[in-house]
């Protein structure tokens, strides 16, 4: 208190001597130097959580094209590399040609709205960008924004890769990953992620269960329904597994992804604040620990035995089941959305055997029915969120991606063919294809 009234005492004194403005017009001057100096330290630390998180999503093709390598037939593994490098190749520079200024359209909001201004700044005005803490509200830069976004958008089209393998031309998957990636994923994401007719209705999907995964899903199922199925798979009135060539490369993939996910989920905080990326992380991983669960004790019920091809399905189901509400749920709530998808994406595998609808890798079923699932419990379990919503988003996304998907394999199916020949398919993709081995030592499919 004493003190106090020392300080108080010499105040008064300054003010009394006319010393008041020159003193105070440093302190503001500080003041607004600490103030620049903690948004530059905020704008950095988001900056390098995002570009990190960026890399962890781009990581994730190595874990698609792990996993589908391993759940399919050896002679077929250089084909399916080969795809999974070229997509996210294709990805981003499509994305950079029309999706980003697609998605994000600016004040060309609307179900065809190209924003002009962003697509010249990537293109021919590079340092028309802002760095600044201006962008985003001061969130991050337009780069970092870019690579993120970008990051995202060739996953749509890789789960395409792995549902339509070891029997679809690699000429008529590419060109479907050109025009899905730049035009039908971007323009959908747009209804939510862009400001549009989704955000307004109160849709919520945080990372991704619909405008991602289902997406994906969606052109996965047409897919493998206008290709059909792999020769020998449902022969005579019965299913045959064709069994995968390496558990062991399937298993590195589902870690790898399961590692991607944190950037998946924890980058589409799009900041580093602290409380809610931990938070979404914590979710994540229990919404992976509750697929894994629930795919385990059901294959134990469903079919009997112990299989660990549903854990790992499992593990990919959690995750995308949770993507759509990771930041708004609890960590309970995370395991039981998670359960509850591992218990889905074994009845949906098993459902799609029975409509012999040919699924290499269970993409279908991970991705579009947990997808669906995931963006329907954030109406049940999401703080702020209504099921109303979710259930329309679901419907007009859904609709759309089909509606896009069929189109693009159409076109293709009555142009350039969609299926390699019988020939191609029985001996293998890669000898035909690309004239060369995924093993110097064949591996016995």
């Amino acid at each position: 208190m004493e003190l106090f009234t020392v300080n108080f005492s010499c105040l008064a004194d300054v003010f009394s001597t006319g010393m008041a403005f020159p003193l105070l017009s440093v302190m503001t001057q500080e003041a607004a130097a600490e103030s620049t100096s903690i948004t530059d330290v905020l704008l950095t630390a988001n900056n390098i959580w995002m570009m990190l998180a960026a890399a962890l999503v781009f990581i994730m093709h190595l874990g698609f094209a792990s996993v589908e390598a391993g759940f399919t037939q050896s002679k077929n593994t250089v084909n399916i590399l080969f795809k999974n490098t070229l997509t996210p190749v294709l990805g981003i520079v499509t994305y950079a040609l029309a999706g980003f200024s697609l998605m994000y359209p600016g004040d060309f909001n609307g179900f065809l709205g190209f924003g002009i201004e962003s697509w010249d700044i990537i293109w021919l005005n590079p340092g028309a960008a802002d760095v600044s803490a201006g962008y985003a509200d001061g969130g991050y830069t337009f780069w970092t924004d870019f690579v993120f976004q970008a990051m995202f958008a060739a996953t749509a089209a890789t789960i395409v890769s792995g549902a339509v393998a070891e029997r679809i031309k690699l000429s008529a998957y590419l060109t479907f990953t050109l025009i899905y990636v730049g035009i039908v994923y971007p323009i959908i994401g747009s209804w939510k992620w862009g400001g549009g007719f989704l955000d307004e209705l109160g849709f919520v999907d945080f990372a991704g269960s619909t405008l991602v995964h289902s997406v994906g899903g969606w052109g996965a199922l047409i897919g493998i329904w206008l290709l059909g199925p792999r020769i020998g798979k449902y022969d005579n009135g019965t299913t045959s597994e064709i069994a995968g060539h390496s558990v062991p490369l399937a298993t590195i993939g589902v870690f790898l992804l399961w590692l991607g996910w944190f950037g998946f989920n924890g980058g589409s905080v799009l900041s580093a604040n602290p409380g809610l990326v931990s938070l979404v992380l914590t979710t994540t991983t229990l919404g992976a620990c509750g697929g894994a669960i629930g795919g385990h004790f059901t294959s134990m019920f469903a079919m009997k035995r112990i299989d660990f091809g549903m854990v790992l399905n499992g593990v990919l189901a959690g995750l995308v089941g949770i993507t759509a509400s990771a930041d708004i749920i609890t960590p309970l709530e995370a395991l039981i959305i998670g359960g509850i998808a591992g218990i889905l994406v074994v009845f949906s595998v098993m459902l799609l055997d029975k409509l012999k609808l040919d699924d290499c890798v269970g993409a279908v079923s991970v991705h579009l029915v947990c997808g669906i699932w995931g963006t329907l419990a954030t109406g049940i379990f999401g703080e702020g969120a209504s099921f109303m919503p979710q259930l329309y988003g679901v419907l007009a996304c859904g609709a759309a991606a089909a509606l896009g998907a069929f189109v693009i394999f159409g076109i293709l199916k009555v142009t350039i063919g969609l299926r390699v020949s019988a020939e191609t398919e029985k001996h293998g993709l890669d000898s035909h294809e690309h004239g060369i081995r995924g093993y110097t030592i064949l591996v016995e499919d």
